[in-house]
């Protein structure tokens, strides 16, 4: 009984804090807010219109395309050397293994 009426009483000092921490948080500030200086608003230079413009050059691809076959074969590489990296690790499980890089050239 002892120990509920105690960890009543902190339960409802915590709440009392909290309320006031709450209570500080909220609160709107009372002191007036300083002046500050009036700035002049900076108006940017006018920009020629540009939303209809004809002279925009359309962009060229500079990457050749790929064929996907090519993609695919480097991706069933990939998977071979993975395969094989895995395999060696679990034949002869070390640290060294477990850290070094594949000769895949796609980065893990």
């Amino acid at each position: 009984m002892e120990m509920l009426l105690m960890v009543l009483c902190i339960s409802m000092f915590g709440l009392a804090v909290t309320a006031l921490a709450f209570g500080a948080a909220t609160r709107p500030e009372r002191e007036a807010p300083q002046e500050q200086p009036q700035l002049q608003p900076v108006v940017p230079a006018a920009a020629p219109a540009r939303f209809f413009a004809r002279d925009l050059a359309t962009p060229i691809e500079t990457r050749p395309r790929v064929p996907i076959e090519a993609l695919l074969l480097q991706i069933e590489s990939h998977v071979r050397l993975e395969h094989a990296a895995a395999e060696s690790f679990l034949e002869s499980p070390t640290s060294v293994l477990l850290h070094s890089k594949t000769a895949s050239p796609f980065v893990n």
